[in-house]
This record gives structure tokens, sequence and C-alpha cells, in this order.
């Protein structure tokens, strides 16, 4: 069964109150940021799109870009397993 937002956070919050409905605490840790290098000529295009977009730097723009990007792929991904699985 998938759930959309609102179905989770039904779900959630009627759940809320019942600590059999809970497991465990899961620690998780932040992974370290990855070093990322573009060529040159690729890095002013992408400073100059920054600042077309107003982002207050190149990094926030490119994280923004490839975080986009991703989401779109996984999607995409998804939805083709879906069909392959049909």
């Amino acid at each position: 069964m998938t759930l959309d937002q609102e179905g989770i956070d039904r779900a959630v919050v009627s759940q809320a109150g019942d600590e059999s409905a809970w497991e465990d605490a899961v620690r998780v840790q932040r992974s370290r940021p990855a070093a990322l290098s573009l060529p040159g000529e690729l890095a002013a295009r992408a400073a100059f799109l920054a600042k077309l977009h107003r982002e207050a730097g190149i990094d926030q723009w490119v994280e923004r870009v490839v975080r986009e990007r991703v989401e779109i792929e996984e999607f995409a991904f998804k939805e083709t397993k879906k069909k392959l699985a049909s």
C-alpha cells in the first residue's frame, strides 16, 4: 500500500499516543559533504546562472539543481520499475 503525504500524516497522528506503534529510535549520522570539481568553463556558466536565479552562491544553486535532477531521476526509475512489474 502506498500512502500519499496526507495519508502518512494521518497515520502518524493516529498512532502518536500508542507506544506499541513505534519502533526503537534509529541513530543516523550526517554524511560529509562531497567535493565536486567542474571544468572552468562550466563553473563560469553555472555561476552566471546562479546569479540570474538570485542564489546566494554557486554552491547553493548547484545543490538545488542536482537535488531537482535526482528527484526527477528517482521518480522516473520508480515509474519504470512499476511498469516492468505489471
